[in-house]
C-alpha cells in the first residue's frame, strides 16, 4: 500500500487527546469466533513479543533502546542509576544507567513496537490516576516543564471539524455514537448533535453536557451508527483485545472510528525497512504504527477499512500528524484496503 492522503507529528511524551488508556484493563476476556480461517490471537500474555502485535509474524527485527525514566519509575519501581568507580565493576564503564529494552520491527507490516509488554498490574500503575496530581509531580520530576504542558493539553482537540468531515462520508448527520474509552466526551466528535451520546469508560470524571456514561450491558444491548476510540491502541500491549471487544457488539451497519498518532518516525520513513534503529527510547506511545500494520490488526479482528487519511493537528504551539481510519465488520468474501493494496 503507498502513501496515504495528507492534510500537510513532532514526537510528543504523551499524545495530547489520549483519554483513558485504562479504560481495557478491566476486561482481557478473549472472544469465539466462528471465522475459522481468522488469524489466531496468540501474544496476549507474553512479557517479552515474540510475534508482531499486529499481524502475527514473528520475522522480527530488533535494535537496543531505553525505557524513559518516568515510564521506568511509573511502572516498575526503577530509578535511573549513576555507575561509579567505587561500584567496582571492573567491565562496566561509568555513566548513568537507565533500563534496557528493544525497539522491534515487524518485516511483514512494518509495526515498530516496545519488547516489553506490559502486564494488567504494570498498566495500572502507569495509568491509574492518568494526568492527576500525583501523576503529574511524578512526571515534573523527571521532565521538567511537564505541568505546564499539561495545561495546554487540557484544552482539548482543534482537528475535531476535520474528524467529522472525513466521517460525514460514512455515517448520518445525526449518529448514535458511542465513545468507547472516551473519558469525559470532551474531544469527541459530532457532540454536539448526534441523537445518542454515551461513553462508555471506567473514569468517574463527569461527562459533558449531553452525554451519559453507561456500563457494558447498556452498549452491549444499543444499536450504534458510530463507535469512536481515539488515541488508545498506541497505549497498550495487546491492542487486539481492545478492537476484539468493540467488534463485539457492533452491528453490520455500525462504523468504528479509530484515531492514532501517525508518528513522524513513520509517516517521514514510508517503506523504510529499519526504522526500529531509529527509535531508541520508549515513553507511553508503545506501538507505532504503519497503515499496514493497522490494516492488517483489523483483518484480524474481523474488521474491513471503509477509509483513511493522515490529518494535521496542533495545539501548544506544536504540530503533529493523526492516522484516522473507519471501519466496519467484515462480511464474508469481501476485499479490504488491505486486499487491494496487495
Amino acid at each position: 500500500m503507498g502513501p496515504i492522503s495528507s492534510s500537510m507529528e513532532v514526537e510528543v511524551f504523551g499524545n495530547p487527546f489520549v483519554t483513558d488508556p485504562f479504560a481495557f484493563l478491566h476486561s482481557r476476556k478473549r472472544l469465539a469466533y466462528g471465522n475459522e480461517e481468522r488469524a489466531p490471537m496468540t501474544t496476549s500474555g507474553e512479557r517479552i513479543a515474540s510475534r508482531c502485535v499486529c499481524c502475527q509474524s514473528d520475522n522480527l527485527q530488533k535494535s537496543p533502546a531505553i525505557l524513559m525514566p518516568f515510564i521506568a519509575k511509573r511502572t516498575f519501581g526503577w530509578e535511573p542509576a549513576e555507575i561509579t568507580e567505587d561500584w567496582n565493576l571492573h567491565d562496566i564503564k561509568t555513566g548513568m544507567a537507565y533500563p534496557l529494552c528493544n525497539s522491534v520491527r515487524c518485516a511483514c507490516c512494518g509495526l515498530v513496537f516496545l519488547d516489553i509488554r506490559f502486564n494488567d498490574s504494570e498498566m495500572a500503575s502507569l495509568y491509574s490516576g492518568y494526568r492527576g496530581k500525583e501523576y503529574t509531580a511524578l512526571r515534573e520530576r523527571f521532565e521538567p516543564g511537564y505541568a505546564s504542558r499539561a495545561v495546554i493539553i487540557a484544552q482539548g482537540a482543534t482537528h475535531i471539524p476535520k474528524v467529522e468531515a472525513f466521517l460525514s462520508a460514512y455515517v448520518n448527520s445525526r449518529p448514535r455514537l458511542l465513545d468507547w474509552g472516551g473519558d469525559t466526551g470532551f474531544n469527541t466528535p459530532f457532540k454536539s448533535q448526534c441523537s445518542v451520546f454515551h461513553v462508555y469508560d471506567i473514569s468517574n470524571q463527569p461527562v459533558v453536557d449531553g452525554a451519559s456514561r453507561v456500563d457494558k450491558r447498556t452498549v452491549e444491548g444499543t444499536d450504534y451508527d458510530l463507535i469512536v476510540l481515539s488515541h488508545v491502541l498506541e497505549h497498550l500491549p495487546y491492542p487486539d483485545d481492545a478492537i476484539s471487544e468493540i467488534a463485539s457488539v457492533m452491528k453490520p451497519e455500525t462504523v468504528l472510528y479509530i484515531e492514532i498518532p501517525h508518528e513522524d518516525l513513520m509517516r517521514l520513513n514510508h517503506g523504510a525497512t529499519d526504522t526500529h534503529t531509529k527509535k531508541k527510547y520508549w515513553h507511553e506511545h508503545i506501538n507505532f504504527f504503519t497503515q499496514d500494520s493497522l490494516l492488517a490488526l483489523l483483518e484480524r479482528c474481523g474488521l474491513r477499512a471503509l477509509g483513511m487519511q493522515s490529518i494535521e493537528a496542533e495545539g501548544g504551539g506544536k504540530h503533529w500528524h493523526i492516522l484516522s481510519i473507519a471501519c466496519s465488520l467484515q462480511p464474508p468474501n469481501v476485499n479490504t484496503l488491505a486486499d487491494s493494496a496487495s
